[in-house]
Formats: C-alpha cells, sequence, structure tokens
C-alpha cells in the first residue's frame, strides 16, 4: 500500500474514546444497546424503526448460533444502497472530520496509511483510538461493526515500542515458513491488542529485479520462497479466522506480478506471456488461499499495459474462479485514480475497477465524492446490484467470522503484548537465522568476546537505519525512532569487557591496536518508488570513505551490511576479511551480535542472486549470469575442508532426479514445473528429463528445449540451466492442455 503523497497533520479527534469502556470484554448486547441509540441520519436512506434490534430480541444477523452464510443473507436483506455502497468503502482515518461521517455515509472501513498516527503515539492510545472509532460505526441502525486495517509488515511498524522483525527479505534469507508463522502469530497479537483487526501483509511478491523499491517486502526470487512462506498468513490468521482473540485478517499483496515490472520500476509494466505469469508470480497466491486468507490487495502495476485494478480476468476469473478465493478483494490506496491516467478518481473508473472485482476500494479521502460517483454508478446500472451484493457478501462474511459483531472493542488483555519480552525474544532469534554469511577468509569470524574491536559506519548504532521503511512512518527515517536494541549496544551487551569496544561513526581514531574492525553500513530507509535505483547500486560516499579510513589502518575488516537488496560490492570486497547480510533487522540488533560472536553460527541463505554489477540487473537464480553470491549462497562455521580427502577420487557416474508438480490446473489444461536435481557426488555439464504426457499436449515451455516422441515428452537442458554442482537444482516449466496425470519423469545426467 502506498500512504497519502501529501499526508496532513492529524487533528486526532478520537485519540480517547467518548466515555469510559465498563467493560473490556465484547459482548453480543452491545451492537444492540448502542443501536437502540442509532442516528438518523440526513441525506441518506435509514433503515427503518422495525429494524432497530433491542436487547430483548435479537434478529438473526445479530445471533451468533446462526450460521454465517445465514447471517449474512439476512442482513444484506436488510440493507439500503446506502448501506452497501458504505461498505465497500475505506477511508483514511484522518480524513474523517467530523467522525460521525463514520456513521453518517456507513463507511464500512477505516485505515491508517503510512504517516498516520496517534498522539501520544503508544499501544493505549491506538486502542482507544479504535475504540472510539467503532463506537461510532456502530450507532447506525443497522449496526454494522467497521473493520480497521494497518500496514503491520514488519511487525506493528506504525506503534511507537511494537516488536519490529526483520522485513521480508531477511525472513527468505530463514528459509524456515515454521517461525515465520510465528513471527505472525506475534504481529497479529501486536495488532489485536490496539484493536485493530486487519493487517496489509503479507507481501507475497516475487521480486525479479533488485532495483525495484520494495525488494526487501519479497521473501525472495524464486516462487517457491515466497509460497512457502505463506505461513505468515496462519499465523495472523490463526487456524480458522475468528478462532482466539488475537485472530487479525490477513492480506496476501500485491496482485499479481509487482515483483516482475520491466526495469524494476515501482508500479510499472510486467511483461509476460501469461505462462511465464503463472509460473513465476502466481504460486503464491495460489498458497495463501489454500490456506485462506481473508483479503487480497491489488497491485498498482500493470501486465502487459493493462492495470491489475482493471483486469477482469486476473482478478475475477482466476484469483475468484479458478483459485477459488472467497475473500474480498481490496484495491491499494488511490490506486483507482491511475486507471484513465489522469488526476482524480471518475465514475468509469470506479465502475471499470469494481466490475473487474475489486469488493472495498481505499478511497482513501474524498469520501463523499466517491461515494456519489459510486452510487451513481449503481443506479445507472454501469455497476450492477448483483455486483454491489457480492462484495458486501465477501465482506461481512469475514466480520462476521471476525467476531466484530460479538465483540467489536478492542481486547485489552491483548495490549501488554505489543513490544513484550517474548515478542523481541522471538525477533531476535528471527534476526540471527536470517543472518547470511557470504565470505569469512581465515575464519575471522566468529568474534573472541574478549577481543578488541573497532565498530563503525552510519547503521552501527542507529534503529532507524536497522528498520528500513515502514518504521514509524511511510518512508521510515534514520535515528532513534523508537525503542530497540542497535547492532552496536549488541556487541556491547555480547562483549565480556565492554570498555574494548570502541565506535566512532566514520572510522576516525582506528589504530593498528585493534583486532577487527567492524563496519556497519548500507542503505538508509526508503519504501515504494522512493527507493527504486535505476542507476547505480553500491554503496554511498561516507561508507566508502569510513571503508577507506579502516582499510588504512591494516586492521581486518568484517562488513556487516543493513539493506534491502544485494548491493553492488564487489570492487570493495577483496578488502574485507568477512562480509554478513544483516538486511534490515528491525529492532532486535542482539540477533547480529548473536552470530558475530558464534553464540548462534550463521544459517541463512540468500533469498536473491547476488549481482558483480549493477549492469547485470535483472539477474535471477538460472538465467545463465555469473554472479558474485549464488542464489542460496551462505557459509556457516567450522565448515572447513573434508579431514581426510581422497587424493585420487574415482569418477563418478553423472545422474540427476527429476520431480513433477503441477502448479495450477483448469478446465481443459494445466501448469507444471519439473524440478532437476544433481544427485550425484559430481557436477553435471547437461541433463534431460523424460515422461509419458498420458494424453495431454504441452503448449508452451520455458527454461529448456521439448522434443515430443510417441507421447513421450523429453525435455533437455538450456544453454543457461546444464551446468549442476552436487545437490544443485534448477527447474523448467510448461503449460499443457488434458490432464495431468502422475508421470513418472526419468533423469538422465551428462
Amino acid at each position: 500500500m502506498s500512504p497519502s503523497r501529501t499526508v496532513s497533520a492529524p487533528s486526532h479527534p478520537t485519540s480517547r474514546p467518548s466515555e469510559p469502556l465498563r467493560s473490556r470484554t465484547r459482548r453480543p448486547t452491545l451492537i444492540a444497546a448502542l443501536c437502540a441509540a442509532a442516528l438518523t441520519v440526513t441525506g441518506l436512506a435509514a433503515a427503518p424503526p422495525a429494524q432497530v434490534p433491542t436487547a430483548a430480541v435479537a434478529l438473526p444477523y445479530q445471533d451468533p448460533s446462526v450460521p454465517v452464510p445465514q447471517r449474512v443473507a439476512d442482513l444484506l436483506s436488510r440493507m439500503t444502497l446506502d448501506d452497501k455502497l458504505g461498505q465497500m468503502t475505506q477511508i483514511e482515518k484522518d480524513a474523517l472530520v467530523p467522525q460521525t461521517d463514520l456513521a453518517t455515509y456507513r463507511i464500512g472501513s477505516v485505515l491508517s496509511g503510512g504517516d498516520s498516527t496517534v498522539s501520544p503515539n503508544n499501544a493505549q492510545t491506538w486502542a482507544d483510538t479504535y475504540d472510539s472509532l467503532q463506537r461510532t460505526a456502530l450507532t447506525t441502525p443497522l449496526g454494522i461493526p467497521m473493520i480497521y486495517g494497518i500496514d503491520a509488515v514488519h511487525g506493528h511498524n506504525a506503534v511507537r515500542g511494537a516488536t519490529l522483525f526483520p522485513h521480508n527479505i531477511g525472513l527468505g534469507a530463514t528459509r524456515d515458513p515454521a517461525l515465520v508463522q510465528r513471527v505472525g502469530r506475534a504481529v497479529a497479537e501486536e495488532v489485536a491488542g490496539t484493536g485493530i483487526d486487519w493487517s496489509f501483509a503479507p507481501c507475497l511478491c516475487v521480486a525479479r529485479n533488485d532495483r525495484w523499491g520494495r525488494t526487501y517486502e519479497s521473501f525472495g526470487e524464486k516462487p517457491e520462497l515466497p509460497t512457502s512462506m505463506a505461513t505468515f498468513v496462519t499465523g495472523m490468521q490463526g487456524t480458522a479466522l475468528g478462532g482466539d482473540p488475537a485472530s487479525v485478517l490477513a492480506t496476501a499483496k500485491h496482485y499479481i506480478g509487482d515483483g516482475g515490472t520491466t526495469g524494476g520500476v515501482d508500479q510499472g509494466n510486467t511483461e509476460l506471456s501469461e505462462a511465464e505469469l503463472r509460473a513465476i508470480h502466481l504460486p503464491p497466491f495460489q498458497e495463501a488461499v489454500r490456506r485462506g486468507v481473508g483479503s487480497v490487495m491489488l497491485s498498482y502495476s500493470s501486465w502487459n499495459g493493462v492495470r491489475a485494478h482493471g483486469h477482469k480476468y486476473l482478478v475475477t476469473d482466476v484469483l475468484k474462479g479458478e483459485l477459488g478465493f472467497t475473500g474480498f478483494v481490496v484495491s491499494d490506496w488511490a490506486a483507482l485514480d491511475q486507471l484513465d491516467g489522469q488526476s482524480g478518481f471518475t465514475g468509469a473508473e470506479i465502475t471499470t475497477a469494481v466490475n473487474a472485482g475489486v469488493d472495498m476500494v481505499m478511497v482513501p479521502h474524498d469520501y463523499k465524492k466517491f461515494l456519489t460517483l459510486l452510487r451513481g454508478e449503481v443506479n445507472a446500472g454501469r455497476i450492477p446490484v448483483a455486483r454491489v451484493d457480492d462484495a458486501n457478501r465477501r465482506i461481512l462474511t469475514k466480520k462476521f467470522q471476525l467476531g466484530l459483531f460479538e465483540k467489536p472493542l478492542t481486547d485489552r488483555s491483548l495490549t501488554p503484548t505489543v513490544g513484550s519480552a517474548e515478542h523481541r525474544a522471538l525477533a531476535r532469534q528471527a534476526v540471527r537465522q536470517s543472518q547470511v554469511l557470504l565470505k569469512n577468509d581465515g575464519g575471522i569470524l566468529p568474534l573472541a568476546k574478549n577481543a578488541k574491536l573497532f565498530v563503525a559506519g552510519k547503521s552501527a548504532d542507529d534503529i532507524g537505519n536497522q528498520s528500513g521503511g515502514w518504521t514509524l512512518g511511510w518512508q521510515g527515517r534514520s535515528g532513534p525512532v523508537t525503542e530497540g536494541t542497535t547492532v552496536l549496544k549488541g556487541i556491547r551487551a555480547a562483549a565480556t569487557d565492554p570498555s574494548r569496544i570502541t565506535y566512532d561513526r566514520y572510522g576516525n581514531g582506528i589504530d593498528a591496536s585493534y583486532t577487527a574492525a567492524v563496519a556497519v553500513v548500507g542503505e538508509t530507509p526508503y519504501a515504494e518508488m522512493h527507493g527504486d535505483r535505476p542507476g547505480g547500486m553500491g554503496l554511498d560516499q561516507e561508507d566508502l570513505q569510513t571503508l577507506s579510513r579502516l582499510k588504512a589502518s591494516g586492521v581486518p575488516v568484517v562488513v556487516v551490511l543493513v539493506s534491502g537488496r544485494p548491493l553492488d560490492i564487489a570492487t570493495q570486497l577483496p578488502d574485507w576479511r568477512a562480509l554478513l547480510a544483516a538486511w534490515l533487522p528491525g529492532t532486535e540488533g542482539g540477533g547480529v551480535s548473536d552470530v558475530l560472536f558464534g553464540d548462534h553460527a550463521p544459517t541463512g541463505k540468500l533469498p536473491m542472486t547476488w549481482m558483480r554489477s549493477a549492469s547485470q540487473q535483472p539477474i535471477n537464480d538460472g538465467d545463465g549470469k555469473s554472479p558474485l553470491f549464488a542464489y542460496g549462497h551462505g557459509l556457516t562455521y567450522g565448515a572447513g575442508p573434508d579431514p581426510d580427502p581422497d587424493p585420487d577420487p574415482e569418477p563418478q557416474p553423472a545422474s540427476c532426479t527429476a520431480q513433477f508438480k503441477v502448479v495450477s490446473a483448469w478446465s481443459g489444461g494445466y501448469q507444471a514445473e519439473m524440478t532437476v536435481k544433481n544427485s550425484g557426488s559430481g557436477p553435471l555439464t547437461g541433463w534431460s528429463v523424460g515422461w509419458d504426457l498420458g494424453g495431454s499436449t504441452v503448449t508452451s515451455l520455458w527454461n529448456g528445449s521439448l522434443t515430443v516422441a510417441q507421447g513421450r515428452a523429453t525435455v533437455r537442458n538450456a544453454a543457461h540451466n546444464g551446468a549442476l554442482s552436487p545437490g544443485a537444482t534448477t527447474s523448467f516449466g510448461f503449460t499443457a492442455n488434458g490432464g495431468a496425470g502422475t508421470p513418472a519423469p526419468q533423469c538422465t545426467g551428462s
């Protein structure tokens, strides 16, 4: 999601509840009591008095024992058109002036954009703000609760004092889906502790060009890695949405292809065939849908020139139809404004998006104009009422499943989990598992805890830099933006004698008496298009000058790289004895020192291919380009050569295996992926895979060459993916007509 490009200072009209909360538990009678005092709304058709529930007589939609589909149907039958259009509207909290407009216009959802905040910024104020808004929403005749969304993308990152986890690129480096699910659960607890019930996470983008300013929001460059990390959805929502008090609606975003734009341009154009789009960018969303994700956010980007927000085939036919997504689709921030290329949204843009399958529109400011235009499009028949009802059915279903009708206010028992010691310990674990050791000449790491160390670099003692974008603001910023442990603080805490740790940001004062110099350098915070790097991708002048001072001392240099993507560092690498990719670790810098001092050996593996130079972009695994460090690379401690190597090993026959997997299927066809692995002890220079087609016909194939004879397919490696070291894998994909069956592929290596 993008926040407003110009965000006005919030007036915070809702920073405290209008009256004391008599009970912190959410009760079914609360809505009934509030609805009894419903507003008389001017300018909108109000529900008749007979529809106003009382505490004594509950309507079917208010009865939690009634199945959700029946509750939805009952409520939908009682809603006016204005009620329905309001449910399809999401607005920025700070645009809601006066607050009573939330009820007047029947608004269904509120959000806080990247720069939206409360004052004072703490968990208590956020919870008070939420409850005040929810009380207002409940004063409508039907008492439909709002749902509140926020970008909790690496923790509850709008709240000062919240636990901030590594950004997704770091979590991808852990290769630990179970850990990522635990992270999702912790984030959900902190979000729910402020009342908020919907997070715009996880980003399941597949980043294919490191120039992209959102690369750090991707778990990795190959679809199987973000797909495996869709466990975050289960962590956020729980095994069943609303099954526990900390259940928060998750969002799979951004559908689809945002990580594949030409040139890595944010909000750009993804130029791929449908087969390639399906093979690379669709699998993570398939897995999220399988896990029951409640919402999907569309991408600003286009596919072959057509904006995703207006792409009915991708949204309605593929996502809702083929994949069977039953949740609701939300637009990105003001994304409808972009459909016609002109400033401001129009009725035609609204019609295009809603008919394409958008269920809720993130307006986010001019909600009065939006509702007027939306009403006009429906009344004119350009948006069918059936489409409006379908959108409402999807939205209301999630509200019922979340339990908002029974428990609309904050569960204050969860508020103390925000920034809790338990969550910070989990974040520290995630940090140390995300560290990727790329170089360790002479085994300089781990460092001795009693070593005399010189620490330098602009990110050594900067919680803002190590947390990156989406941290207490859309773009994030350098400095002490929130509570946490910087890398320097973690180093000092781990050292036997902290007085033997010297720090100077610029590397001034170092001499030959130090055992090693630890340089913590890299990128400063950014988000979205502000992070696009169309030119150079190297270190800035401050970092280069700092490193030069350290090198001149003759002290061995250990570099900790804090960045949201691989950087162009090949020229400087020979000057460094060790290189540790720390990514954007968040608030728990102690996880970096855990690895530097060997309390935990590094286990992270690269989620992205590391370029030799920026001119190689885009560079991805299997594309034939020679990287500085390959996808999946990562060293650890104590992994030296075989202590008793065979001085004259016998040559081993080349061998390989092939594994077939159906990626997606539709009526009359399917898409599959074949993974080839070198299962031998020697390198492969080429391979071929054969299997019986079983009556199907291959219609397209990539990353290999195909021949078909007597109903049997044979695929030989392409020029760029034939060479495989022992244990290495590559893959090819294809689409076919007919049924997939259960083929038994045979692999032959050479």
